[in-house]
């Protein structure tokens, strides 16, 4: 990858409200699937933002820190999605999202992120990424102090 996109958490809240909206009227989900674990903080974004309180995971390794491998799926939340949100953070190269359409068929599947090749895998999203930038999330940076120019 050659570019990064540095996502700050204003940033995801607000794209995810943006979403949320989208997803409007709360009364046609029973629920949200969250992607574990990409989608973990959007799918709390989203369960406050529309009032939902019942929210699952599926859990699928499919990433090192920056390189896919081998998926995994580790736990799945029951049933064939209908009436289900189910978000991960992006969709990238869409063989996670092929793996969440085969399992929840019935489910709006949807996500803060997407890149064009995964993009028509997915119901809703909010953010176009290009397909060689990666996506640098706030969950996975920390905040270190910097010498001033000055002082260098």
């Amino acid at each position: 990858m050659s570019e990064k996109y540095v996502v700050t958490w204003d940033m995801l809240q607000i794209e995810a409200r943006k979403l949320a909206h989208r997803l409007l009227p709360k009364e046609q989900w029973k629920g949200i699937i969250a992607v574990s674990r990409g989608g973990l903080v959007p799918a709390a974004l989203l369960a406050r933002e529309l009032s939902i309180r019942y929210v699952d995971t599926v859990c699928i390794s499919s990433y090192d820190h920056d390189n896919q491998r081998e998926m995994k799926i580790l736990k799945r939340a029951e049933g064939d999605g209908e009436g289900f949100i189910v978000i991960d953070d992006l969709v990238d190269t869409g063989s996670t999202a092929k793996a969440i359409r085969d399992m929840y068929p019935k489910a709006h599947f949807v996500t803060i992120f997407a890149k064009p090749a995964g993009q028509p895998l997915v119901d809703d999203y909010v953010v176009d990424i290009p397909q060689d930038t990666w996506i640098e999330q706030p969950w996975d940076m920390g905040v270190a102090f910097v010498k001033p120019i000055g002082d260098c």
